[in-house]
């Protein structure tokens, strides 16, 4: 990102910029194309950034209000109708968007506690093939899986972090005080004191929990589309902000990599071509078809990827290539 000079563009553009993908992002799931757009939007300045997340830390300031205090905003009498703005589609809804951010927010008495500058603040990432432990200065532990970064920021009553991209193992000491909350773009998870894994993959946010409780809401917050997960038990956030009913997992598999290990049971081809990639500098591909279909269970050490594509072909029935530019390929025989 550019950060030796102003945003060109100019700050209200930018905020309207913002408020737009903001709109669009809660809309439902972008298509490819403006997937890559809005990517292409947050690399070109860090305000970029800060204003989207400006936007997404106020929406996820409603967690702080109680129950309680929600309803009763969203029973009050409505306001009397406004006209139209004579403005342009763009900056009416970043005056939609804003004004009913704030409105709800100054509303449960918590704009204070956004508004002013967190107590600790501190960004993470790992690389391919790295696994880091992070001690917080709460107490909590964070373990981040390969290719993950996380962005944390500690308020008076509010424990924050936003999983951008990759894997974690979040280890929270407890305080009822001071939620826990983890924010995926799609979704959040809220805890006072507990473990449990969060996945932020482009389709989806997976979690699993080892001990404890933990509350897992969707990107619209609405009352059935929230689920709360105890020890054994996992569910999914799609693209879309759906929240995925509770079931029973395979903790100790999911978290295995924790310990280096790569546990793959009954794993379609693809999946387990994605888990790999995750720890390896060239990308590694799976033919399409039948061959991406089929299923392996085995176990594999993560830092000798090598390894398990040296046995894929005595398990399966396929074949390893390595292409022109180092990838390799993994194809039917």
């Amino acid at each position: 990102m550019t950060m030796d000079r102003e945003c060109a563009c100019g700050a209200d553009a930018v905020r309207d910029q913002a408020a737009f993908w903001f709109a669009r992002s809660r809309d439902g799931a972008l298509s490819p194309e403006e997937h890559a757009g809005f990517q292409t939007w947050l690399a070109q300045h860090d305000q970029h950034a800060h204003e989207f997340r400006l936007l997404q830390n106020l929406w996820g300031a409603v967690d702080l209000l109680p129950d309680a205090r929600l309803q009763a905003l969203c029973t009050a009498d409505a306001p009397a109708a406004l006209p139209v703005p004579s403005t342009t589609r763009r900056s009416f809804i970043r005056y939609a968007v804003a004004a009913s951010l704030v409105a709800m927010v100054v509303a449960g008495g918590a704009y204070v506690g956004l508004n002013r500058q967190p107590d600790y603040s501190a960004e993470f990432a790992t690389v391919t093939g790295e696994r880091r432990q992070v001690a917080l200065p709460d107490g909590s532990v964070l373990d981040l899986n390969a290719r993950t970064r996380i962005n944390v920021h500690f308020f008076n009553k509010r424990r924050q972090v936003e999983l951008v991209q990759g894997e974690a193992m979040f280890s929270v000491e407890h305080d009822t005080s001071r939620p826990f909350v983890v924010q995926t773009g799609n979704g959040t998870v809220t805890v006072t004191g507990t473990r449990f894994d969060v996945r932020r993959d482009q389709a989806r946010t997976s979690v699993v929990v080892e001990s404890g409780t933990v509350k897992v809401k969707g990107r619209d917050a609405e009352p059935g589309n929230q689920v709360t997960l105890t020890a054994g038990l996992g569910s999914s956030i799609d693209a879309a902000g759906n929240v995925t009913p509770a079931a029973s997992v395979n903790t100790a598999a999911i978290t295995a990599w924790r310990s280096g290990k790569l546990v793959f049971d009954n794993a379609t081809l693809s999946d387990v071509v994605a888990e790999v990639s995750r720890y390896r500098e060239k990308p590694l591909r799976v033919a399409q078809g039948k061959t991406a279909g089929l299923r392996l269970t085995s176990v594999f050490k993560s830092d000798d990827t090598d390894a398990l594509l040296r046995a894929l072909p005595s398990i399966l029935p396929v074949a390893v290539r390595t292409l022109a530019d180092g990838s390799q390929e993994i194809f039917s025989r």
